[in-house]
């Protein structure tokens, strides 16, 4: 039976055991648990957004978070959601997905179609076997949406492919929808579009024939990243990681233009889930340029690009990753430490020097001094 956190503390006999802990550190922890337990019985905060259905479903490049069963809500076609839930649990297709499916090709009005858009991405987690027997004629059908007009429209498609991403018979559909996907999250400033169509993009192996198409968008991208939205900003940190790792693409992220003040992204202050993937891809690129594919050229750089800001004479990341190796959380200190390693590693095998100066060793033992 669930209490209000006043009604917790109230059973607490804290005169009694604790008045040698009430000034110290030990009376704090004991009303963490306790506001934390009492936290633990309210309901989850989640809403219909585009952003919380996406949530619910963790593609291979995303760390998944964990998050209670959807509720059953009522759709505008089908009936109860519950009920279909129930009758596939007994073996019995409750044609609910198919309904939706059906309506979707109708004319309707773009509320509309985003209203059944995002009944058929819940559909797709919650009735496993009714979304398994769709066609690819039904992905064909989805991924048309992303040529709507409207940008509620384009998120809520995106949704419902990630949704139908999760299972593997419909991947190679779905890919073909990378290009245009690409397009929208770099010609179309909305941060709920981005995520949308990150999120998507993450789920996906992303095939070679993509690679001309993710140049171009290499600056959007770090523009993404370097923006003030937490939910984009992670999930544009996790592909770049994840195209660092390709040999084709490597250069083009370390000579793309970032801001001057890009390193702000490794402050202390910043979100831990978003420093840990940033210094993910900062490991990612300091191991892609040791690797001797990439040190038997001489690369060129611009001056504001990401090279100069990461590995430059003039870089201050030394620092900031030292301040990290204190953070207060525990992923975020081991990663710091394992791209002070690469960092060092890169001088021991003597990277090629670009047309910059080599760089100094970011870490010296004080006998230069």
């Amino acid at each position: 039976m669930g209490m209000s956190i006043p009604q917790y503390l109230g059973q607490m006999d804290i005169r009694k055991g604790v008045v040698g802990l009430a000034t110290g550190a030990g009376f704090i922890y004991l009303l963490y648990k306790a506001i934390k337990a009492g936290i633990k019985c309210q309901p989850p905060l989640c809403t219909a957004s585009p952003i919380c259905i996406a949530r619910e479903c963790a593609g291979p490049r995303e760390r998944a978070l964990p998050q209670e069963a959807p509720a059953p809500e009522a759709s505008s076609v089908g009936g109860p959601k519950g009920l279909a839930v129930e009758r596939e649990r007994h073996g019995r297709d409750s044609g609910e997905l198919r309904r939706l499916l059906n309506s979707l090709e109708y004319k309707q009005d773009e509320y509309a179609k985003s209203m059944i858009l995002h009944s058929i991405t819940r559909c797709v987690y919650l009735l496993e076997a009714e979304a398994s027997s769709c066609t690819a004629d039904d992905i064909s059908l989805v991924g048309s949406m992303l040529d709507e007009e409207d940008n509620s429209v384009k998120i809520q498609a995106l949704n419902t492919l990630k949704a139908f991403s999760g299972i593997r018979k419909f991947r190679l559909k779905i890919q073909e929808h990378t290009i245009k996907v690409l397009e929208l999250i770099s010609t179309i400033w909305d941060s709920e579009l981005h995520v949308a169509g990150l999120r998507l993009l993450n789920s996906l192996p992303l095939p070679d024939y993509v690679h001309p198409q993710l140049r171009r968008v290499m600056p959007a991208l770090m523009e993404i990243l370097q923006s003030n939205y937490i939910l984009a900003q992670v999930q544009a940190i996790r592909l770049l990681s994840y195209l660092a790792q390709k040999n084709d693409l490597l250069y083009d992220i370390l000579n793309c233009q970032v801001h001057s003040n890009f390193l702000n992204l490794f402050q202390s202050t910043q979100p831990g889930s978003l420093l840990f993937e940033v210094l993910v891809f900062a490991e990612r690129l300091s191991e892609g340029r040791n690797s001797p594919h990439y040190r038997a050229v001489k690369w060129h750089y611009n001056e504001q690009s990401l090279h100069e800001a990461l590995f430059g004479d003039e870089s201050r990341l030394a620092d900031r990753l030292l301040a990290l190796v204190i953070h207060p959380e525990e992923e975020v200190q081991i990663q710091a430490c394992k791209v002070i390693v690469s960092l060092q590693c890169s001088q021991d095998v003597g990277v090629r020097p670009s047309s910059c100066r080599p760089s100094h060793s970011y870490f010296n033992s004080g006998e230069n001094n």
